[in-house]
């Protein structure tokens, strides 16, 4: 439960329709599965310790027995397991009847949740035998299994020594309908439902079920765990299939298939949801019955899949349709800033790098919307020092493959009187050396739109930001920056998709090229013609930083759990000591470059994530890093 994961299951187990007894030994067998696999929270069908094909059956007073002292026995079984189990029984409550979720924990009945829409429609008829659960929205008491038991359709469990772990339990239809509690529930803090379902399966409704847990989840900002009734339900005239799937914001983490067994486990992440509401403030709050437990604060395992490149969309037919996506936005931001400036033309440093050929592809494109020739695109490309014959020849076969005009201009001589001047040897390569070209390179790029009626568009990505790997006034500075919301690690799915899918066959192999080139400002002079700065050796790797950019400003999470998150997704790729000595990087230079990010240029958001100070990120360019190394440095592999 450390870091905010709580492992949970769904469970449909092999029961018997009528046969409460044993029923209750089957979901005691599920619940020490669970227990086993260290979750902390499992879920049992609808009326899973009687059935829920019983029918009236439900009037007889033999089955109602029966079924309490199933639960009893569940209830005594738990004891002594900090496990939250929540199973469906019928339950009389003031006289009246309610299919109910009984809440236990730890050898004791927590509370008892009746369903609250009741349906009497096609093959349902609950509405024969069961109350509507609303009649008990304020809390009421019940004797039952020997205790006296609160029993309320409106309350949610918290975990009180982990109060983001808050569990709010609906039934059924309760999901089907519209405005159905789990509204109510997450408003009032649950960041888990549990949902205790009797579906029966008939020909797609597997695809439209899982279509509701996921909007559900996603709607609420919370998880699901939606445990469906197995094939031992089937009977007469219905069918069952135990689909059980356990879904958190909108993503379905782990789902047992229609007839394929009946087990769904996996860990959701409840600090990661409740992170997620408080940054949407409109979020609404409405407070309910809380009831609290306690629960030992134990390591919790991680079996679900971590991406280590959250920023890369997976599987051909997602890169298509995102790739498009991020292109059209990128493009229609700039055409618009086109338009509204009455632009006749674009100019770019053009380095035969990916930066700059994306931005070239970018407004490629934006002219294409506005109806502008594309030999009003004018790519510069400003050799010194450090440039290499392969990137300079990318940059001009790039252009003329694309058809846009280019320009060579030599920015030598410039840099060096201009070293001179500060009183500089022009040969220590010192961070004035390296700026110095930078600064002119911009310089030239804006007075040259000046003087053709132009907007320098800017190709600095979101990679660079986060770590302020940019001239503060140099390529940091531009009149339109198309990439600065586009991570490097998606700055190279983009290029590469347009290579492969997209270009005319000369341009495509041009950028393959720039995709192998090593990423370098060139800024120090080449040896033997090749490229001596390496930007990933000096800074470290993008797919890193953009995983490490990911967790912690998305989701807010601390430096200690961003790096355990890494060492997962990225076994085997890098050990522990890289991994941490990277993500010290990463937060040193977060927090020591901000102030480049205070003043940068217009630029769309194409993602989650952007550090736009007027969009999704407003930081102080003077705040202090010292909470986050000291979280970070709390698990220095070295020390251990």
């Amino acid at each position: 439960m450390r870091d905010g994961f709580v492992k949970v299951a769904a469970i449909s187990p092999d029961l018997k329709v009528g046969d409460c007894a044993y029923n209750a030994q089957r979901i005691c067998e599920g619940i020490s599965k669970a227990y086993d696999e260290g979750c902390k929270l499992v879920v049992f069908p609808e009326l899973s310790v009687c059935g829920y094909t019983c029918g009236d059956l439900f009037m007889q007073s033999v089955l109602m027995s029966a079924a309490e002292d199933a639960v009893a026995k569940i209830r005594d079984y738990c004891a002594g397991k900090q496990i939250f189990a929540v199973v469906g029984a019928p339950v009389v409550a003031g006289g009246k009847l309610y299919n109910s979720a009984v809440a236990i924990y730890d050898g004791k009945i927590l509370g008892i949740v009746p369903k609250r829409n009741v349906p009497s429609y096609s093959e349902f008829y609950e509405g024969r035998y069961f109350e509507k659960g609303e009649r008990l929205d304020n809390v009421d008491k019940t004797y039952y299994c020997g205790d006296e038991v609160e029993v309320c359709s409106k309350a949610v469990f918290r975990c009180l020594n982990m109060r983001d772990f808050c569990i709010g339990i609906e039934i059924c239809e309760d999901m089907w309908i519209a405005g159905g509690p789990a509204d109510a529930l997450c408003a009032a803090g649950a960041t888990v439902i549990c949902n205790l379902s009797a579906s029966d399966e008939t020909v797609g409704k597997d695809e439209y079920r899982r279509l509701l847990v996921k909007t559900a989840s996603g709607k609420c900002n919370c998880a699901y765990v939606y445990s469906d009734c197995g094939e031992g339900e089937s009977t007469t005239d219905l069918v069952f299939s135990a689909h059980d799937m356990i879904a958190e914001n909108g993503a379905i983490l782990a789902e047992s298939k229609p007839f394929e067994g009946g087990f769904a486990v996996s860990e959701i992440d409840v600090s990661k949801l409740a992170s997620e509401r408080i940054k949407q403030n409109t979020t609404p709050s409405q407070p309910l019955k809380e009831i609290g437990f306690f629960s030992a604060l134990s390591e919790t395992g991680l079996t679900r899949n971590i991406e280590k490149l959250p920023f890369v969309p997976q599987g051909d037919a997602d890169r298509t349709a995102r790739c498009e996506r991020v292109f059209s936005i990128q493009a229609h931001g700039l055409a618009k800033r086109m338009k509204h400036t009455n632009c006749g033309h674009l100019v770019v440093g053009l380095s035969g790098g990916l930066d700059s050929a994306l931005a070239l592809l970018v407004m490629c494109r934006a002219a294409e919307i506005v109806g502008l020739d594309k030999k009003k695109i004018t790519a510069i490309t400003m050799p010194c020092f450090g440039t290499t014959k392969r990137t300079r020849s990318n940059a001009e076969k790039l252009a003329r493959a694309l058809g846009v005009s280019f320009m060579k201009i030599d920015i030598s001589k410039s840099v060096q009187r201009h070293l001179k001047d500060i009183g500089h040897d022009g040969v220590t390569g010192d961070v004035a050396f390296e700026n110095a070209q930078a600064r002119e390179r911009t310089q030239v790029l804006m007075d040259y739109a000046n003087r053709t009626g132009g907007l320098v568009v800017g190709t600095g990505d979101l990679s660079e930001l986060a770590l302020g790997w940019a001239t503060y006034n140099g390529d940091h500075m531009s009149m339109y920056g198309v990439n600065g919301s586009v991570p490097k690690t998606l700055v190279r799915h983009l290029v590469r998709y347009y290579a492969e899918c997209v270009a005319n066959p000369k341009a495509g192999s041009v950028l393959l090229d720039i995709l192998d080139t090593p990423v370098s400002p060139e800024l120090i002079p080449a040896k033997d013609g090749e490229i001596v700065q390496k930007t990933e050796e000096i800074v470290g790797p993008y797919e890193l930083h953009d995983f490490f950019l990911y967790n912690i400003v998305r989701w807010g999470f601390r430096p200690s759990k961003t790096f355990r998150l890494a060492k997962y997704a990225f076994n085997g790729d890098f050990d522990d000591k890289t991994i941490y000595k990277w993500l010290y990087t990463f937060v040193s230079r977060f927090f020591a470059q901000q102030f480049k990010r205070s003043c940068l240029p217009d630029g769309p958001k194409v993602g989650s994530v952007d550090l736009s100070p007027r969009g999704g990120w407003r930081m102080p360019s003077d705040a202090c890093k010292a909470e986050w190394i000291k979280d970070l440095e709390s698990c220095d592999p070295s020390k251990k």
